[in-house]
């Protein structure tokens, strides 16, 4: 049976942008597991091979949801370009664990279009890179998540910050500028994304998140990675308390896809993750924190 696709359907946030969300699953009328996956920093949901991702799952009998952080820059007009750079300039990650619960609660609500095909018990959450601390967050504080995959992701924001006579500087203009690599533009970030990080200093832990967490965790993340340090991923495996690591060789921060891709084969170090993250996803919870989570004499 092929998978079906519901396109670019739109969730009202609590942020007055919408949250435009992908829905891909085998229409066969049972109850599926469902997995959402957040995108990264200057990512979003039609980047690269998230899309034949999403395929991949739903034809191993998932209910496979990606979707658009509400100021990712992107907008429903606008799907692959950072056309609103006012909002990514606005963004913060309180507001993208906002988002994230808004997807999760409209995935719930009773009357959802595809109600008949999920398993409402069964949630898990996928996120690559930035959208990896958020998922380990969002994991601890919401006891519906029963599994966490995180790819490539981040260990701590807060050293993602400047410090010192950069952060003045920041504070005194209001606005500091990044390079898209990708397009050449200049996306603005406003001080508000640093002052909000420091009001909700704890809840934005990941450290603290990652101890807290009561499911299995898998840790993929590739030995070439140049933009996220494998020894990030040694942070998550050392604070999860059911880790389990998948170490890609050779593989880069997204593990050999690039944007656009065309072409349905993906490369040798992706297959590899989706291969094992299925197959995690299949193993029962108990038995993965039978083997990979602590015992009571540690």
């Amino acid at each position: 049976m092929e998978v079906s696709k519901e396109k670019n359907l739109v969730i009202e946030g609590k942020h007055k942008k919408p949250i435009v969300a992908d829905i891909i699953f085998k229409d066969d009328g049972k109850a599926k597991p469902i997995v959402i996956f957040c995108h990264g920093y200057k990512g979003f949901k039609d980047w690269g091979a998230w899309d034949i991702m999403g395929d991949r799952f739903a034809e191993e009998g998932f209910f496979f949801v990606k979707f658009n952080f509400s100021h990712n820059g992107t907008g429903p007009d606008h799907l692959t370009e950072f056309l609103n750079i006012e909002a990514f300039g606005d963004n913060n990650y309180v507001k993208e664990l906002d988002d994230l619960q808004s997807v999760i609660d409209w995935i719930l609500l009773p009357d959802f279009k595809f109600a008949q095909q999920i398993d409402a018990s069964n949630i898990n959450l996928i996120g690559h890179s930035r959208g990896g601390g958020i998922a380990v967050i969002k994991a601890a504080e919401d006891k519906r998540i029963g599994k966490i995959l995180t790819y490539a992701s981040v260990s701590d924001f807060g050293s993602r910050f400047p410090e010192g006579k950069k952060l003045e500087a920041w504070e005194k203009k209001g606005v500091q500028y990044i390079v898209n690599t990708r397009t050449g533009q200049q996306l603005p970030h406003h001080y508000q994304f640093y002052k909000n990080y420091k009001e909700n200093k704890e809840r934005l832990s990941i450290k603290k998140a990652a101890k807290k967490l009561k499911i299995p965790h898998l840790i993929a993340h590739g030995s070439s990675d140049t933009s996220v340090s494998i020894g990030e991923a040694g942070n998550l495996f050392e604070w999860s308390p059911a880790p389990k690591l998948l170490l890609v060789e050779n593989a880069d921060h997204v593990f050999g896809t690039k944007h656009p891709w065309n072409g349905e084969e993906l490369p040798k170090e992706f297959k590899h993750v989706i291969k094992k993250s299925i197959a995690f996803l299949k193993t029962d919870s108990k038995e993965l924190w039978d083997e990979y989570g602590e015992s009571d004499d540690d």
